[in-house]
C-alpha cells in the first residue's frame, strides 16, 4: 500500500500534463534527447530548448546495446558514452534540468544500466534528481516486478511498450501494468524517422489498449515533422518524437524552432476527451 501511495507523485504530474494538453485541444508533446548528447556541456541548453515547447521531456540514458533504438539514437548514445556520460552522470544532468522547470521528466532506460548501478540505488538517485517516471523498453512487466516495485516506492511512475505485433493478451497485460502512460510503438522495428505518415494498425491497437489502460496512451517511432505529429495526435493522448531532434542537433539546426513546429502539429482537428 505504501508503494502505491508514493507512486502517485510521478504519476500525478504526468497525468496532469496529459490532461492540460487535452483541455487545450491537443495531444501532449513529448520530445526525446539522449543525456550527454552532443556533449555533457551542450546537453542542458539543448534539453532546455525542447522543454520550452514540451509537455513532458523524455531523456534517454546512453547505453552501449540499445536494441530498440535505430541508428540515429544509437550513435547519440555512443557519442555520449564516449564523452563520459554514465548513468549516474545522466541523472545529475537531469537534476540540473529539474532545477529549471516544473514540467514532468521521464527517463528512458534499458534494464542493464539500472542493474549496473543497483536497482534501489538507481531509484534513489532518480527520485533525488526529480525524475517523474521511467520508460522501460526491455522489461516485460510480468517477469521482473522488483524494478517496478522499487520505482513505486520512490514515487516513480512506470511506462511499458506495446507494438503492432503485440497480441491482445499482451496488450492487456502491459496496459494494466503502466502507471505513468502507455507507450504504443507505431511500427514494428526500431526508433527513427520514416518516410510516409500512414497510421496503419495504430488506431486499432489504441482502441484495444484503451479497453485495459487506466493511463494516457502516447505514440512514438516514426514521427518526423508537424504533419506526422498531427496525424498521430488525432488518435493518441501524446506524441513522442526523438530521432529528428538528434539529427537536427548533429547538423547544427535550430532544435528549438523544430520543436515549436512539431508541437504546433500536435493539435487535434476536433478537441475530445479521452477515457
Amino acid at each position: 500500500m505504501t508503494a502505491t501511495v508514493s507512486a502517485t507523485r510521478g504519476a500525478a504530474r504526468l497525468h496532469a500534463a496529459f490532461a492540460q494538453a487535452a483541455a487545450q485541444g491537443r495531444a501532449a508533446f513529448i520530445p526525446y534527447m539522449t543525456a550527454g548528447y552532443p556533449s555533457a556541456h551542450a546537453f542542458p541548453a539543448l534539453a532546455t530548448d525542447l522543454l520550452t515547447h514540451a509537455d513532458i521531456l523524455e531523456v534517454g540514458i546512453p547505453y552501449s546495446d540499445p536494441l530498440g533504438d535505430g541508428p540515429t539514437i544509437q550513435r547519440a548514445s555512443e557519442q555520449a558514452l564516449a564523452g563520459g556520460t554514465s548513468t549516474r552522470h545522466s541523472l545529475r544532468l537531469i537534476a540540473g534540468l529539474r532545477a529549471q522547470t516544473d514540467k514532468p521528466i521521464v527517463v528512458m532506460t534499458y534494464v542493464n544500466p539500472i542493474y549496473a548501478v543497483g536497482p534501489r540505488e538507481f531509484m534513489r538517485l532518480a527520485q533525488e534528481a526529480g525524475v517523474d517516471g521511467l520508460i522501460l523498453p526491455d522489461l516485460p512487466p510480468d517477469q521482473d516486478l522488483e524494478i517496478a516495485d522499487l520505482a513505486a516506492e520512490h514515487g516513480l511512475a512506470v511506462t511499458f511498450l506495446i507494438a503492432p505485433t503485440s497480441t491482445p493478451a499482451r496488450v492487456a497485460l502491459v496496459a494494466r501494468a503502466c502507471t505513468g502512460f502507455l507507450y504504443a510503438v507505431s511500427v514494428t522495428g526500431v526508433t527513427g524517422a520514416r518516410e510516409g505518415a500512414a497510421l496503419g494498425e495504430v488506431p486499432a491497437m489504441l482502441a484495444l489498449a484503451r479497453q485495459h489502460a487506466r493511463v494516457p496512451v502516447a505514440v512514438g517511432f516514426g514521427v518526423k515533422d508537424a504533419a506526422t505529429a498531427h496525424q498521430v495526435a488525432q488518435v493518441a493522448d501524446g506524441v513522442v518524437v526523438g530521432s529528428v531532434f538528434i539529427t537536427a542537433a548533429a547538423n547544427g539546426q535550430d532544435v528549438g524552432a523544430l520543436a515549436a513546429s512539431i508541437a504546433a502539429g500536435c493539435g487535434r482537428d476536433q478537441a475530445r476527451s479521452r477515457g
